[in-house]
């Protein structure tokens, strides 16, 4: 639905100015490939106006698509590397949620209170004071 809305919408108008253009402009042309001499040109092609106008309207938007592409490639590189990290962390994730739901068929010992201290002495950090 929403497609033929933006047929009606922009398509149509569009198509009707380029045939209005089409046929305000439908005077022949000659297009010439010949620098040196441009009265009697060597390469040379006769063209109506429109048709010159509209390949050339279309020649920079195809070359700025491609100006646009070749400047956003460092952007896609980088959405294919968080791509392929976030993949990788969700397969990791996926790996430690089996293995905890998984029991164990070894125990695993709580270290016992050290006396006098409120918690267990579990390790030493960098600077040597006890965890």
């Amino acid at each position: 639905m929403l497609r033929k809305i933006v047929n009606v919408v922009v398509v149509l108008p569009l198509a009707i100015l380029f045939v209005a253009f089409a046929v305000a402009n439908r005077h022949v042309v000659t297009l010439s490939f010949d620098p040196f001499n441009s009265a009697d040109p060597a390469l040379g092609v006769k063209l109506p106006l429109f048709a010159v106008i509209i390949v050339v309207a279309m020649f920079g938007v195809l070359a700025g698509g491609v100006a646009v592409w070749f400047g956003q490639g460092r952007w896609r590189k980088a959405a294919r590397r968080h791509e392929a990290e976030a993949r990788q962390a969700r397969t990791e994730l996926a790996e430690l949620r089996g293995q905890q739901a998984a029991p164990s068929s070894v125990g695993t010992q709580v270290p016992a209170l050290a006396p006098g201290l409120p918690y267990p002495a579990i390790g030493r950090d960098k600077h040597g004071a006890t965890l």
